[in-house]
């Protein structure tokens, strides 16, 4: 691609600039094409102003707003790389982070100014919410068009860090535009989409899985702050949503509540799932609604879109992610680099050109994620007869117990079909003389009762008998990490512990 100018916003602001782009379900701002395009203008202006130019960190410690569009479009306009920071992490975190990237101008909301003002020292420039504002609504608009390289560092996506410290996914012009191509010719996006925006958007589910696609093609975004179900429920239906990307928690709490049984809409044709495999109850709920539903895989190094299945589909190969997507090569491969036959597990790799550059300032890491052009995801799938895939887990997660190989995911799916059963993690705890011993994490529906005794002899009746858990540990909630994935590390020790 070379040296060029990638004028996405500007060229949406040409070709539909009364279009809405995007809206704050929170704050009721509303900004058409060429109104956001206007202010990116204004921010990108001030930030030359500064001193900001190509190669330089910018960074964002805000809830989901407007402005990670404006920052996210500026620093492509100016050359910058944009830094989301994640506002669950700790003041250590957060330390790491910024040490590791050293930006030049952190924009700090009001909402964490007590964060901001502990991290001040280590940015030499800090704008507040209310300084930040009257850049974007009243500047200057004085910028000058920079060349950019397409495979120069647009974003750093910092990653959860369950397993040691975070590692800054770095993400080329070229990963972040051919994962909307990608998504929007695979998927069969159009102009005609609205999103609701509840992931965060420091997150590249957030970012890049739907609201980057979608304003690609020309739809809107609605972005959200906290996940509140009745409240979404209303947006879907105020703003006219038309897909939706949740995690399976946010589905669990959305079916859950008392508005979801009222529930119907004229605009949505699809809710989709990723983050994280997601329980069977769900898809029946949808189901039960007459909603379409489906599942996806993706993950920060990747786009994050790899796969594309028609939600019709999707019920009756429950569980599958699908097919590759169309500017994107899949393999699933053995320990030693051989593809695996249909049916068989192996390690998920991926190529293509919405694949990261490579992690920050990590080239071993990077040496590792990346071999001989392909992604090594470091995640489990098999595909079936058709070429359809099914994630099965993480190969650190995977359980040799007595020499058998257990995937986690496959008895979550069972023990989660008990009705007093709320949640479920399996986990492999260190064992003298099974190596690893298959252990469940319990949450229990409110005002239910079960033993281990009684969910052991559950399991027998569907599993093979060295897959069953030997060991139960019942919690109130699990554990999460940062980025509101369960952590696994976290239980592992607790169970350890209690073994």
């Amino acid at each position: 691609m070379g040296t060029a100018r990638f004028p996405w916003l500007e060229g949406r602001a040409r070709l539909t600039p009364a279009k809405t782009a995007v809206v704050e379900a929170g704050t009721g701002l509303r900004l058409t094409y060429a109104e956001l395009h206007l202010r990116v203008n204004r921010l990108a202006s001030w930030m030359q102003q500064q001193g900001i130019g190509p190669g330089d960190r910018i960074a964002l410690l805000a809830p989901n707003s407007a402005s990670y569009l404006e920052l996210l479009f500026a620093a492509g306009k100016t050359g910058a790389v944009f830094v989301p920071l994640n506002y669950r992490f700790s003041h250590a975190e957060l330390t790491y982070v910024l040490a590791d990237c050293t930006p030049k101008l952190l924009v700090c909301y009001d909402r964490f100014a007590a964060a901001g003002e502990r991290l001040s020292g280590l940015v030499p420039l800090i704008l507040a919410q209310d300084e930040y504002q009257t850049v974007v609504e009243q500047g200057a608009q004085t910028y000058r068009p920079t060349e950019v390289d397409a495979e120069a560092a647009w974003a750093i996506i910092y990653t959860g860090g369950t397993t040691g410290q975070a590692k800054g996914v770095v993400l080329s012009h070229r990963a972040v535009l051919w994962n909307s191509i990608n998504t929007v010719a695979s998927w069969g996006l159009t102009e005609q989409e609205v999103t609701p925006v509840y992931l965060p958007m420091f997150h590249t589910g957030g970012l890049n899985a739907l609201l980057m696609p979608v304003l690609y093609m020309g739809g809107t975004a609605v972005i959200g702050d906290q996940f509140d179900p009745p409240t979404v429920l209303q947006v879907l239906e105020s703003e006219r949503c038309t897909i939706a990307l949740f995690v399976p928690t946010m589905h669990h709490m959305l079916i859950e509540s008392t508005e979801f049984s009222d529930y119907k809409s004229a605009t949505m044709h699809t809710f989709l799932s990723g983050g994280a495999p997601c329980p069977l109850h769900i898809y029946e709920a949808y189901r039960a609604k007459g909603l379409q539903f489906k599942e996806g895989y993706g993950l920060t190094e990747a786009g994050p879109n790899n796969f594309y299945i028609h939600p019709d589909l999707a019920q009756v190969k429950i569980g599958s992610v699908g097919l590759p997507m169309l500017h994107n090569e899949v393999r699933l491969v053995d320990g030693l680099g051989q593809d695996v036959a249909p049916g068989e597990t192996g390690e998920l790799l991926i190529r293509g050109q919405h694949v990261f550059s490579g992690y920050w300032n990590n080239q071993q890491a990077t040496d590792e994620a990346l071999q001989d052009g392909w992604l090594h995801t470091g995640d489990l799938g098999r595909r079936d007869a058709d070429g359809y895939h099914y994630i099965v887990g993480r190969k650190k997660e995977m359980i040799i117990t007595g020499g058998e190989n257990v995937y986690p995911l496959e008895i979550e799916h069972i023990l989660a079909a008990h009705p007093a059963v709320k949640e479920v993690v399996v986990i492999g705890v260190p064992h003298p003389k099974w190596g690893e011993v298959v252990t469940a994490v319990i949450v229990l529906q409110g005002g239910t009762t079960l033993t281990a005794d009684e969910l052991k002899l559950y399991g027998t009746e569907h599993l093979a008998r060295y897959k069953v858990p030997k060991s139960y540990v019942f919690l109130d909630q699990l554990p999460m990490t940062p980025v509101g994935k369960i952590d696994k590390k976290q239980l592992t020790a607790l169970c350890f512990a209690t073994a």
